[in-house]
């Protein structure tokens, strides 16, 4: 399900609040959130911390500080490609819910939990607590529906993509490898019904909902608020460098051109975007200090300012460039500057960029790489067994009734449905965040192999 599919869900079942924990990922939170509020439903935030498809525990964040200990401690395990411990650290700002059967290979009391942890007892555990010792902590049991799937053609879908994940054919995916065709969404009715002997289950996952909020500030501008700390110290800096480079690139006309860098300089000042014009200029002098070429252009080649700070090459005055198509009073969100480098001196800027500013508060930025007709019309036909010249032979696209066998028909019936699905993760060209706030909070990180996360 996309976020939106959840969400309809969600609201045609009856509930006002969901926990989103995709299998060690947060990539959908973010969207997740800003989507929720128009099915006015509350949001929370949460990750299923998995070892291949074995459920460790699910972490359900406070606040956005519970968030950041999740992805951190999720982050820290990708980085490192280590297993996730059957038994979750002390997070001080988040929930944790052990799935029966982890909890069990303890050997301890569930009275030893701590105060944030609890046993998710799901609607098939239900009847099993009747012959469990377990059923004598409900304080520390709580309701615990896991939802997967919307019906047939998603849980379908579900197999396929296993198959493709797996490189195996769809008749020998093992039922082991895949969710159980129940976890969907039962309405609140179901759900109390199912509990019904043992109200404090419900009780206990309505606490846990109820103390968990996150205001992600959605149109806040969260990059870098400051380059030299505080923002006094950076319009002075600015205005410094600005007084040193007007005379630098106008040597005869520079006064003729102070009125417009100073017009300039208060947008940028009323803005607040002083510490980006900073960041940019101290990239680019790193890259001149290293003799890196490099070109600044777009809509930045606007900027006076840019180009005394040689941010930029082309200068706007005597091409007669608007400012205000780069920045203007109605404009919210930074600038943007697009500057490039060579593809062999690249990497040692991202590196300059990270040592500057720390790895807690950047990050490369990445893109999905999604399922597109031919790419999932090949898998899908490997899956369904069918031999290597048949799948060449196929067309992009094809109509069922076309179709010459039941089997052609189900690949295309599921390539429509798979496409533009998410595939996997790849890097932009050059995007990175560098952030105010821990980019923990907003999201986890994975490794790739330039090592920048």
């Amino acid at each position: 399900m996309s976020q939106e599919q959840l969400l309809l869900e969600a609201k045609q079942k009856g509930a006002n609040t969901i926990a989103l924990t995709d299998i060690n990922n947060t990539s959908g939170i973010l969207d997740f959130f800003r989507l929720s509020a128009k099915h006015g439903i509350k949001p929370i935030a949460g990750i299923d911390f998995r070892n291949g498809i074995t459920k460790q525990f699910v972490g359900l964040a406070k606040n956005i500080e519970g968030f950041g200990e999740l992805n951190q401690f999720l982050s820290s395990h990708l980085h490192n490609s280590e297993a996730i411990p059957s038994r979750a650290p002390a997070f001080e700002n988040a929930f944790v819910i052990y799935p029966v059967a982890v909890f069990n290979s303890f050997g301890i009391s569930p009275q030893v939990l701590k105060e944030n942890e609890f046993i998710g007892i799901t609607p098939a555990d239900v009847k099993r607590l009747l012959f469990s010792d377990l059923r004598k902590y409900t304080t520390k049991l709580v309701a615990f529906s896991t939802v997967t799937f919307r019906n047939k053609i998603d849980f379908n879908t579900h197999r396929l993509l296993r198959a493709i994940d797996l490189n195996t054919i769809l008749s020998k995916l093992n039922v082991s490898q895949q969710s159980l065709p129940n976890e969907i969404m039962l309405s609140l009715e179901e759900l109390n019904h199912i509990y019904s002997d043992y109200p404090p289950l419900i009780y206990n996952a309505k606490m846990i909902l109820d103390n968990c909020h996150i205001d992600f500030e959605f149109g806040v501008n969260k990059n870098k608020k400051y380059f030299t700390g505080n923002g006094p110290n950076d319009i002075q800096k600015l205005r410094q460098l600005c007084e040193e480079g007007l005379v630098k690139r106008y040597p005869k006309t520079a006064e003729m051109n102070r009125a417009r860098m100073e017009k300039e300089l208060s947008m940028i000042h009323e803005k607040e975007f002083d510490a980006y014009f900073l960041i940019n200029w101290d990239i680019i002098t790193f890259a001149r200090s290293k003799d890196f070429y490099h070109v600044g252009r777009g809509s930045g080649a606007n900027s006076m300012v840019a180009y005394i700070l040689n941010i930029t090459d082309v200068d706007p005055v005597d091409l007669d460039l608007y400012f205000e198509r780069f920045i203007n009073p109605s404009r919210i969100n930074p600038p943007d500057f697009d500057i490039d480098f060579s593809w062999n001196e690249r990497d040692a800027v991202i590196e300059y960029i990270f040592l500057k500013h720390g790895t807690k508060h950047t990050a490369l930025l990445a893109t999905y790489s999604t399922f597109q007709s031919s790419s999932v019309i090949r898998e899908l036909g490997k899956v369904f067994g069918l031999p290597k010249e048949e799948i060449d032979a196929m067309p992009e696209k094809f109509t069922d009734h076309k179709a010459p066998d039941h089997i052609t028909s189900l690949v295309y019936k599921y390539s429509n449905y798979l496409h533009d699905f998410p595939n996997h993760l790849s890097i932009h060209a050059g995007g990175i965040i560098i952030c105010e706030n821990p980019v923990y909070h907003y999201t986890a990180t994975s490794l790739p192999p330039k090592n920048f996360p």
